[in-house]
């Protein structure tokens, strides 16, 4: 539970980059609550919202060339499949909520690998490929915010590391 909650700060501090500091706020706890009681981390559900919208300000109103609906871009079949409307995918938490469950079928059928999930869940092909791609890269980015949130939390008033 440490993890994933130190996750958050370095999600938002990630999602700040994209939108307002209130969004970056409500987007990052949406990682974390749509995350609880799964087998995905908050870094999971961020990297997704950054590759998919990221160069969109994460707006809750993107739709792709293609169709994909809200921060997480679902198409219309894929929502409806878990039960939400493609109107829904302009809100928020019911986007989160449907894009874990996409995620958790595409972890199935990826029997159990999540970075094959990752992949399934842009598509196949070259897209796909690129796609993972730009999703280790989000990755790397966000675990270098969590290591220097992390040596910040480490130095003492004095700016020595205390560890």
């Amino acid at each position: 539970m440490t993890e994933r909650k130190r996750q958050v700060a370095a999600i938002e501090a990630s999602f700040q980059r994209f939108t307002t500091m209130e969004r970056a706020r409500q987007l990052a706890a949406l990682c974390f609550t749509k995350t609880l009681g799964t087998p995905f981390l908050p870094f999971d559900l961020a990297e997704i919202a950054l590759a998919e919208t990221g160069g969109h300000r994460l707006s809750a109103a993107a739709i792709s060339s293609k169709g994909a609906l809200g921060v997480w871009q679902l198409m219309p079949s894929r929502a409806k499949s878990h039960g939400y409307s493609p109107q829904d995918m302009k809100n928020d938490e019911k986007c989160a909520e449907a894009a874990v469950r996409e995620l958790y079928s595409k972890l199935e059928m990826a029997q159990g690998n999540l970075e094959r999930a990752k992949k399934l869940y842009c598509g196949q092909g070259p897209q796909a490929d690129f796609y993972l791609k730009k999703v280790k890269r989000i990755r790397q980015e966000m675990l270098v915010v969590l290591e220097k949130q992390t040596e910040r939390l480490a130095m003492g008033e004095t700016g020595i590391l205390t560890r």
